[in-house]
């Protein structure tokens, strides 16, 4: 009987990074002052490069009113980010996940391996942009998360997973931190 080369039995496939990626769809991105078709072509853009970047290290679903091309599809129930977020994480197995938004036109696979690499085993890791709210979570397990979207929503992430006795680590890199809600965000990226 021949034994199998080496090469063949090596060590065990590294797991998928898992990433979720709320997208509002064209109606979003309301702050930005645009035409609604600007807007829309704006927002698609970074998707489009979010979705790359994801694709590239792992295996994104977009959670949107509409399917988009790149990635899994589920359907968004409504209700703002936070209720999106909820309804993919409820979609997907427990395990360990990268929740990151939309509008992050610098990211780079390296960001998001960063994250993934940041979050601890039993906790979540915060990419919080300029002004408080979040851009991207690390969660150690999809029931970690909890819907606490909007103004200073990085503090109030990691107040959370604090209180509940959760390790939390904070991850600053430009294409984690760099998000367009305004055009004088965009001229800055």
């Amino acid at each position: 009987m021949r034994r199998q080369p080496r090469h063949d039995r090596g060590a065990p496939a590294a797991p998928v990074i898992r990433i979720v990626v709320p997208y509002a769809g064209p109606g979003g991105k309301t702050r930005l002052e645009l035409s609604p078709a600007e807007r829309e072509e704006l927002s698609l853009a970074m998707l489009v490069d979010v979705i790359a970047a994801a694709t590239s290290v792992g295996k994104p679903w977009v959670v949107s009113p509409e399917p988009v091309s790149g990635a899994d599809w589920i359907p968004d129930p409504g209700g703002g980010q936070g209720a999106a977020v909820e309804a993919a994480l409820l979609e997907i197995e427990p395990g360990p996940v990268l929740v990151v938004n939309a509008d992050l036109p610098s990211l780079t696979a390296d960001d998001l391996l960063a994250l993934a690499a940041a979050t601890p085993d039993q906790g979540i890791a915060i990419a919080a942009a300029e002004d408080g709210t979040t851009n991207a979570l690390g969660l150690s397990d999809t029931t970690l998360f909890a819907p606490l979207y909007g103004e200073d929503s990085a503090a109030r992430f990691r107040s959370h997973a604090e209180h509940a006795g959760h390790a939390v680590v904070d991850v600053i890199r430009p294409g984690l931190t760099d998000d367009v809600d305004t055009l004088a965000d965009l001229v800055q990226t």
